[in-house]
């Protein structure tokens, strides 16, 4: 899709989005906050979670390279974040602002390939819905290897095991059972 592009519009486009770093356990967005902006992983590891009130987290992604993330509800809607971000790893992003996404969809004829990014996360998240519905706890794991084969290695085994809706323990036994 950016292959379109000529190197003209390539670095005019490049000027909307701002570079930001962040460390190990940092949160690029917590709830409360305004969300204003959709993010580019660079490099690295982050997790989408919500906490209920009684302080229970809920994992519901993980974006790594490559990948866009955002608190979307909040974004789209210019309201306060439910969602938290946080990083796993150290993270770099490219951040671009609400005002500048509509103006790039426009200008630069990105609205196919945003759309495509959109489809692919809404069909990822039916697929997990899915998942913690139907599937044991074993099965939910293998298919979380399958899906993302090098990601188990990097997301620690108490974060996997809150995504997966498992115990600690559980995940031991299943990670010890697949060795």
């Amino acid at each position: 899709m950016f292959t379109k592009l000529t190197e003209a519009e390539f670095n005019e486009l490049k000027s909307v989005f701002f570079y930001q770093k962040y460390l190990k356990k940092e949160f690029i967005i917590k709830e409360d906050a305004a969300v204003r902006y959709i993010y580019f992983i660079s490099s690295g590891l982050v997790k989408l979670s919500y906490f209920d009130n009684d302080a229970n987290e809920f994992i519901l992604s993980f974006a790594f390279e490559n990948w866009w993330e955002t608190d979307f509800s909040a974004f789209y809607h210019q309201t306060k974040a439910t969602l938290r971000l946080q990083c796993l790893e150290d993270t770099a992003v490219y951040g671009l602002s609400f005002d500048d996404y509509f103006l790039i969809l426009n200008k630069y004829r990105l609205s196919d390939y945003f759309l495509d990014k959109s489809i692919r996360g809404h069909i990822a998240s039916q697929k997990r819905i899915l998942s913690l519905l139907t599937l044991n706890p074993k099965q939910r794991y293998e298919q979380f290897l399958q899906v993302y084969p090098l990601l188990g290695q990097r997301v620690p085994k108490s974060i996997l095991a809150l995504y997966l809706g498992v115990s600690r323990e559980t995940l031991s036994r299943l990670y010890k059972a697949k060795r």
